[in-house]
């Protein structure tokens, strides 16, 4: 059976995204270069990789995202020599959202990084599993494809931890969700083993904000604060400038102090992987 378009929900061009566009139309423009320069025809192409004909046209005018193994079956059949194979990394770049690229984008130049998660364990501590199961909870459901292609881009975010030199990041995580036993009790220890390993490595504070606390600065929803190289800085809060990155000096300030105030109130990092495995011996 050769796949269709109903085989593979969810590889349409965001045409919002200007440089993902233009990535997969010059992907697609060299796959039908190679293919008409072998003399084959699309529908003789399609079944040779395995794909019906007319995905092969939304593929090669540049309308859907090709997956890894359509390249390196079109190389093998076109003789390519590996070219159309090297396509592979931009053209999985393309299958992350545009703010999810943005963000890792980000998060690899920052130098510090501090984030206060209110409603769940924030992406760049969750494991594979516990973020799976976050996202197939969703209303209306994602397709299994759109859950892997989000699953993969929140992952590839993590590699901020291997960096060197390693940036200095700050979590405060609120109790209720580091509680939530998401995905099932196995999935949740997996998480709490996670937090335990990322925070007790030397460029991490990991602190949990406990349920029974006063009223603080974060009620309004997370805060991020990213702080580069060349001085400049970048903010977010859910609960002021409306939501919106910004990077002016005054609104900095207003959300450094939040969110030292907030660290201030939360458990010391020691203290706080003492409750964390003070639950994961509890499950």
């Amino acid at each position: 059976m050769l796949r269709t378009e109903a085989d593979e929900p969810g590889w349409e061009v965001d045409p919002d995204d200007e440089w993902g566009v233009a990535v997969v139309a010059t992907v697609g423009r060299q796959l039908k270069l190679r293919r008409e320069a072998v003399g084959m025809r699309a529908g003789e192409f399609g079944k040779a990789v395995g794909y019906g004909e007319d995905l092969v046209y939304k593929i090669e005018s540049g309308k859907r995202i090709p997956r890894q193994e359509y390249l390196d079956r079109a190389d093998e059949v076109l003789g390519a020599g590996g070219l159309l194979a090297a396509m592979k990394e931009d053209v999985a770049k393309v299958r992350y959202p545009k703010k999810v690229r943005d963000l890792a984008q980000m998060e690899a130049r920052a130098v510090e990084i501090g984030v206060y998660e209110c409603n769940s364990v924030h992406g760049l501590l969750q494991t594979p599993e516990h973020a799976r199961a976050l996202m197939e909870a969703a209303q209306p459901p994602y397709s299994v494809d759109d859950v892997d292609r989000m699953v993969a881009a929140r992952l590839a975010r993590q590699s901020v931890f291997e960096r060197d030199p390693a940036p200095s990041l700050h979590f405060v995580l609120e109790e209720a969700p580091v509680r939530r036993e998401v995905g099932g009790t196995m999935v949740w220890r997996r998480q709490l083993e996670r937090l335990l390993e990322v925070g007790r490595l030397n460029n991490v504070t990991l602190q949990v904000m406990p349920t029974n606390t006063d009223a603080h600065p974060g009620v309004d929803g997370r805060i991020e604060l990213l702080k580069f190289p060349d001085g400049t800085a970048l903010g977010r809060s859910d609960g002021a400038f409306s939501g919106r990155p910004t990077e002016d000096p005054k609104q900095l300030r207003i959300l450094e102090l939040r969110y030292g105030t907030i660290r201030a109130q939360a458990l010391p990092p020691r203290e706080s992987l003492a409750f964390i495995e003070k639950l994961l011996g509890e499950t």
